[in-house]
């Protein structure tokens, strides 16, 4: 048999098995980076919905302090926990750790990139070795003894290229995205619907967790770190085009795109460690004679900003999980032991600002939660 020959009946083949996958209804695509985004990517993807599960952690309030870093960071890093444990168990990781110990100032803030590196070098341990006190100044801070035995750590950490597809398709692989932000006036009075900048001038940098996007609203689905009262429920739907030329959004001001990914979690994932949570009085709430109203001026001189505001006596109660007794301090003194719920002290204090602190115990750790309190 000749070449020519041979050539002729390969052509004959070939054609004869095209027909036979077009029959059978087998797709043949070539393999290029655009084909590969156009059949991945779908038109609606978020953290909140895979497959039905919401795979994201409670919406936290990180004021009065500039702690958006930590908290994107954290906000990000549970939900990628979430998802790798298989369920959603409420992870909640210690942003003041993250905070300090990378070397965050009350002033200014941490630097997002420290703090991804220290995520890859120490990790973060749990709320409970370092909950926040909310404070807006400069104080003395340690974690808990024995902190290093409950950390989660990251293998690595990139930059995302500021473009949809490359963001959405990160979303995707990595998890939730950390992005430093432009924010204007109107940002901060955000209520709901889809964002897009009309008025205001830039308020100052911001650091926020990106967790899904809607092609068929044009938007990117955000979480916030300022509570549950700011916008939809602590998220906000941010226009596609409300990031352009005229007035930008994503902004790198650490350094990169601004749109950070992170990867490769390990450790001690769900720690057997008591949980323990002040849960009233509540910050920003004033307390007449136990009558709960909100606060409304956060500025005043002689009051640190965001703390309950007491007049009269106050029950203090706190959840706990997994302990086998609640301790209650008050300006450092120990004042009452719980064993058994409800954990709870009635507490009438002199005027003035006075600091709880609850520490939960199990047979293996102890965590802690702390509240600073105003009594007038």
């Amino acid at each position: 048999m000749n070449l020519k020959f041979l050539k002729f009946n390969f052509k004959i083949i070939l054609f004869f098995l095209v027909i036979f996958l077009l029959i059978n209804n087998t797709s043949v695509s070539i393999k290029t980076d655009e084909n590969i985004k156009k059949i991945i990517m779908p038109s609606v993807f978020c953290w909140r919905d895979i497959n039905g599960t919401d795979y994201t952690t409670s919406v936290k309030d990180q004021s009065p302090a500039p702690t958006c870093e930590a908290y994107a960071l954290c906000a990000a890093l549970e939900t990628i926990i979430q998802y790798k444990v298989g369920y959603p168990f409420e992870c909640d990781l210690s942003e003041i750790h993250l905070f300090f110990y990378p070397g965050g100032d009350i002033r200014w803030g941490v630097h997002v990139v420290d703090a991804a590196n220290y995520l890859i070098e120490q990790g973060v341990p749990d709320e409970g070795c370092s909950p926040d006190p909310h404070r807006s100044f400069e104080f003395p801070h340690e974690s808990l003894p024995g902190w290093e035995n409950r950390t989660v750590k990251i293998s690595e950490w990139g930059w995302v290229y500021n473009d949809r597809e490359s963001i959405k398709k990160a979303l995707i692989e990595h998890g939730p995205l950390i992005i430093c932000a432009i924010m204007r006036t109107d940002f901060l009075y955000y209520k709901g619907g889809i964002y897009q900048h009309k008025w205001g001038r830039i308020r100052g940098g911001h650091v926020l967790t990106i967790v899904g996007y809607d092609d068929n609203q044009g938007c990117w689905i955000i979480k916030n770190s300022a509570g549950e009262n700011w916008g939809e429920e602590g998220y906000m739907r941010f226009s596609y085009d409300a990031h352009n030329a005229l007035y930008p959004f994503f902004w790198p001001f650490y350094g990169g795109t601004g749109i950070m990914y992170i990867d490769g979690v390990y450790g001690n994932l769900q720690p057997d460690v008591p949980k323990v949570y002040i849960e009233y009085p509540k910050r920003k709430h004033t307390y007449l004679f136990d009558h709960e109203i909100p606060s409304i001026f956060y500025n005043l001189p002689f009051i640190q900003k965001t703390v309950p505001r007491v007049l009269g006596e106050i029950k203090i109660k706190v959840n706990a999980t997994n302990t086998d007794k609640v301790e209650f301090f008050i300006d450092k003194k120990l004042v009452d032991t719980i064993y058994k719920p409800p954990y709870e002290l009635s507490l009438q204090a002199t005027p003035g600002l006075h600091t709880i602190e609850t520490y939960a115990y199990n047979s293996n750790y102890k965590s802690k939660d702390i509240l600073d309190i105003y009594f007038f």
